[in-house]
C-alpha cells in the first residue's frame, strides 16, 4: 500500500486506469448487445475523458471518506486483507454512482430522464465494479504497485 504522496498518486493512477478501462468496455458491450474485439479499441475514446474524472474524484474527493467509512467496520489491528476489502468496498460504493452520473451526462443523452438513466446505469455498473475491484483489479494493481515499489532490503 502507498506510504508517500507520490506512491498514492501512482497507486491512484493505476487503480483508476484499470477500473475505468474495464468499466467502459463493460458499458460499451452492454450498449452493443455483447462483447467483441472492437470494444477494446472503442473504449479508448471514452477513457481519455473518464480516466481523469475518476482520478480527480478518487484522489481529491472520495479516498478519505472511503477510508473513514471502512474504518467504521475494521480497525488497523485487523488483518490487512480485511482493511483492503473494506476500503475497496467503500471506494466502489462512492465512486460507482459518481462515475455512473458522469457517464450518464457525457455519453447517454438522457434528456429529461437524467435521474432514471443515472439510477439504471448505477444499478448495472455496481455489481461489475464491485466484483472487478475485489477479485481482479484490486489484486492486480496491488501486485503491480508492489513490484514498482518493492521495499529495498
Amino acid at each position: 500500500m502507498p506510504k508517500t504522496k507520490f506512491q498514492t498518486i501512482i497507486f491512484t493512477i493505476l487503480m483508476t486506469f484499470f477500473m475505468v478501462y474495464v468499466m467502459i468496455c463493460y458499458n460499451i458491450a452492454l450498449n452493443l448487445g455483447g462483447m467483441s474485439n472492437q470494444v477494446f479499441l472503442m473504449a479508448f475514446g471514452e477513457l481519455k475523458i473518464m480516466w481523469p474524472i475518476a482520478f480527480l474524484l478518487d484522489f481529491f474527493l472520495f479516498a478519505k471518506p472511503a477510508e473513514k467509512l471502512a474504518f467504521r467496520m475494521v480497525t488497523p489491528e485487523d488483518r490487512p486483507i480485511f482493511m483492503i476489502l473494506a476500503i475497496s468496498s467503500m471506494t466502489v460504493c462512492l465512486m460507482c454512482p459518481a462515475m455512473s452520473f458522469a457517464a450518464t451526462l457525457l455519453f447517454k443523452n438522457p434528456g429529461s430522464e437524467v435521474i432514471a438513466v443515472w439510477l439504471q446505469t448505477t444499478a448495472l455498473n455496481f455489481p461489475m465494479a464491485f466484483f472487478w475491484q475485489i477479485f481482479f483489479c484490486g489484486p492486480l494493481v496491488r501486485h503491480i504497485f508492489g513490484v514498482l515499489f518493492r521495499a529495498k532490503k
